[in-house]
């Protein structure tokens, strides 16, 4: 995979260990014949270190031999998660490490997830680019905001806090690009 299409989400090799691209960020100089820079995080799925690199957009990743087992988010346990494979129903806990941030987006009894197992052993988790959660706590709507005015913040069912139109209310079902964390509509 070269690095320009590297995405969030993306599992590559690098120094020889898997890790899970958590951002891409893009750099176009303003030199005539410069080449256009990527620097990527990652996280290590074995060790849970977080990883910077820069390359160019020809330089390539391999990507590990991994399986992406679907799952579905059954609840938190202590500090872990608990999974349950689709097909085996077999349970796995998750650690909080393993699952960082993505335990904004995750919901109870939640489909759509998969499991990254390598050699036997799942490292990791990724969530769907979208997903529907309740809005519990913003501030009133305001009369009269037309869907293009300001915007305001809102707390969804899972703690997240974004940013949503100030027509929207609580109660209401949101859709979020979990890449992001962006309000993309309601759902």
């Amino acid at each position: 995979m070269l690095a320009k299409q590297v995405k969030s989400g993306a599992v590559i090799t690098i120094n020889d260990a898997p890790h899970i691209v958590e951002n891409v960020e893009k750099h176009t100089p303003s030199a005539r014949g410069a080449a256009t820079l990527y620097k990527i995080r990652a996280r290590n799925l074995l060790t849970q270190q977080k990883t910077d690199a820069s390359c160019k957009g020809e330089d390539s990743f391999a990507e590990p031999d991994f399986q992406a087992r679907a799952v579905q988010y059954l609840y938190p346990d202590g500090d872990d998660y608990v999974f349950m494979d689709l097909e085996t129903y077999e349970q796995y806990p998750i650690t909080g490490d393993m699952v960082g941030d993505d335990h904004y987006y995750l919901v109870e009894d939640m489909e759509g997830v998969s499991a990254l197992v390598l050699e036997g052993r799942v490292v990791g988790i990724r969530v769907p680019e979208t997903v529907e959660q309740q809005l519990v706590q913003c501030d009133p709507a305001i009369k009269g905001a037309s869907a293009t005015a300001r915007s305001k913040p809102a707390t969804t069912q899972t703690g997240l806090e974004i940013q949503v139109p100030e027509y929207m209310e609580n109660e209401e079902i949101v859709r979020i690009d979990t890449r992001t964390g962006k309000f993309l509509g309601r759902a």
